[in-house]
């Protein structure tokens, strides 16, 4: 039986490295706590991710129940077609570590230029641990880089070594998980003396179908002196860590009454009740897999005063594919609070396309963009009568829905476009949280914010609707900043008659009296729905092309309220979109290779270490 094996791999030339290594802490490896994020990859809890930023660089721990290989890989689609991909572990009391890449077919190619750099491995009797480094942007074609947007991580283990039996197939030891890996570093409150409620649902019975979207209204037990939430947890039911998908946190209308808290219902459902719709500013999100969302030291969410969030809706997306029966659910949320004033009250600004028919996208477009505006005129009048000198955005949430591909928000001061106020290029409608901006920006009177949606159609034959069903799609971005203000939406709706004339409506029937309204002429329409009759219509990729185009120079109707549905005057107003770039240009990327570095290493004298069980009392758990 093989016993404890760490390895370290010491850099450098005097020996006396060496038995520095032999002798200390040294042959432990990084420390667990110089990788500020983690996340448990696998249900079972087998294959635990560490990982940190180091300058140009990101380094990983991988902590891997298995004394087999472990491998690790970056991908796009979140399959194994195109993936940037690392395999290690001990074999024989010898580490090893292969940087690998995959054609579109899904084979397995030793890449020529080796990027990831072991630094320590480990193997004991049940698990492997292996460290190591790579660059974000490596100058290679087979990697890919790492950005800000959205990581699909793909895993995989064995229980055998790659040299056994060549590449072993993991079998169902494998899995995909969606991660935002330059999330910057926050600072961890403790909140363990804290007093908290808890969101949850209460013994929901979930459906044996493949989705279920289940809300439930709350009210806010904190309501007669003010508080500030600083912290929201997951209280996911144990062995239900992948039936819960992500919950959502929304603000209701303040005009609810106790009798929404009788009973949850399934969301975006015919039969939903009313007071459902009241609830449109999302306050918190989370997601499979995520962590909780610490406000920043100087800010927190705002309960217990009149103008607080009194009532709000929970929204659970349960994904059970094995069509699983019986299934009965519990989780929710915890909100930490304090008495303990912090200096500034955080807001939420939803932005972006006001969610209507109004919004629609062509069938069979691989590429459609939808830009939503929060206009200067909007922004001109709230801050300038709330808050000149300007508010601080501190972390967005980007939003849309199963057609969404990428979302930016674009930032104009003055007319002259700023850096990207948030992005996410590999949108994943399964991961959707609130990303904290590396620094807090300023928004000031006369700014103006995009929303820039782009959405794919290919596999669908009708017109994709702006709508609350993920079916539907929406182009939003949610804004948390400081100090609050009274601005809940800032957004737009482009008009609709020119989008009609452009499929070739001349007339429709006035007043209108139904919903959608009714087309009066040409003959081709008549009496059809404004729906229909662009579902009608026949879409090729050239048409969409240059509806695209149309719409994005559309006048729009601008959105601006206050809370509880009251609004500035500017609402209603017709506008002109700004003139801006398009498309937007990217920052270019500087890559960093690390072929010279590899020569380097290899010309450097490299120690492998034994270090026996006696000597490494001060390794970190294991998952």
């Amino acid at each position: 039986m093989r016993g404890l094996r760490p390895w370290a791999l010491v850099l450098g030339g005097p020996l006396c490295a060496c038995a520095r290594a032999r002798a200390g802490a040294a042959g432990a490896g990084p420390s667990v706590r110089s990788y500020p994020h983690s996340a448990v990859l696998d249900g079972a809890g087998s294959y635990r991710l560490r990982w940190g930023r180091r300058g140009s660089a990101l380094a990983f721990r991988l902590e891997v129940r298995t004394r087999g290989y472990v491998g690790f890989g970056l991908s796009a689609s979140g399959g194994m077609a195109s993936a940037d991909i690392v395999v290690g572990g001990v074999e024989r009391g010898q580490p090893y570590l292969q940087d690998y890449f995959t054609d579109e077919n899904r084979v397995l190619k030793k890449d020529p230029q080796q990027d990831y750099h072991l630094e320590y491995a480990m193997e004991n009797s049940t698990h492997t641990i292996l460290a190591f480094s790579r660059e974000l942007h490596t100058c290679d074609t087979n990697d890919k880089s790492i950005t800000e947007s959205t990581v699909r991580v793909i895993w995989a283990y064995h229980h055998k070594d790659m040299g056994e039996a060549g590449q072993n197939y993991h079998g169902s030891n494998r899995g995909t998980k969606s991660l935002r890996l330059l999330n910057p570093e926050r600072e961890e409150v403790l909140s363990a003396s804290l007093p908290y409620f808890d969101l949850t649902n209460k013994d929901v019975p979930v459906p044996d179908k493949d989705t279920t979207y289940w809300c439930q209204m709350f009210k806010i037990p904190i309501q007669h002196e003010k508080h500030h939430v600083t912290k929201v947890e997951p209280l996911i039911q144990k062995g239900h860590e992948n039936l819960v998908h992500h919950i959502l946190l929304y603000q209701c209308s303040s005009n609810l009454n106790d009798s929404v808290l009788d009973y949850g219902h399934e969301c975006y459902h015919p039969n939903m009740p009313d007071s459902f719709l009241t609830c449109e500013t999302v306050i918190f999100a989370w997601a499979i897999g995520g962590e909780g969302f610490t406000y920043p030291p100087h800010v927190g969410l705002s309960i217990g005063t009149a103008s607080d969030p009194l009532f709000v809706l929970m929204e659970v997306h349960y994904d059970n594919p094995s069509y699983t029966e019986g299934l009965i659910d519990n989780s929710g949320l915890r909100l930490i609070y304090t008495p303990i004033l912090r200096k500034y009250d955080a807001g939420v600004i939803e932005a972006g396309l006001w969610v209507s028919l109004f919004h629609n996208i062509p069938p069979g477009m691989p590429e459609f963009v939808s830009e939503g505006h929060c206009t200067l005129e909007c922004l001109e009048e709230a801050l300038g009568a709330e808050r000149p000198a300007g508010i601080q955005v501190f972390a967005v949430l980007l939003h849309a829905h199963l057609a969404g591909r990428a979302i930016r928000m674009r930032h104009f001061h003055n007319g002259e476009e700023q850096k990207l106020l948030a992005y996410d290029d590999e949108f994943d409608f399964n991961f959707q949280e609130f990303q904290y901006l590396k620094e807090e920006r300023t928004i000031l009177p006369g700014d103006n914010l995009i929303t820039e949606c782009h959405y794919s159609t290919v596999d669908r034959i009708r017109m994709t609707w702006g709508g609350l069903s993920t079916r539907n799609e929406m182009c939003l971005s949610y804004l948390l900043y400081y100090p609050r203000i009274n601005l809940t939406r800032c957004a737009s709706i482009p008009d609709i008659m020119e989008q009609l004339q452009f499929i070739g409506v001349k007339e429709i029937y006035r007043p209108v009296r139904t919903w959608p309204f009714i087309i009066k002429s040409p003959k081709q329409y008549k009496n059809l729905s404004f729906m229909d009759a662009m579902n009608k219509f026949k879409w090729s990729r050239s048409e969409g092309l240059s509806y695209n185009k149309l719409l994005l120079k559309l006048p729009m109707n601008v959105r601006c309220s206050k809370t509880d549905n009251a609004e500035w005057s500017i609402q209603g107003m017709t506008a002109l979109p700004p003139e801006i770039e398009r498309p937007y240009k990217t920052e270019p990327v500087i890559c960093s290779s690390s072929s010279c570095l590899s020569c380097s290493l290899f010309l450097t004298l490299l120690f492998v270490v034994h270090i026996t069980a006696s000597t490494i009392g001060n390794i970190g758990p294991f998952v």
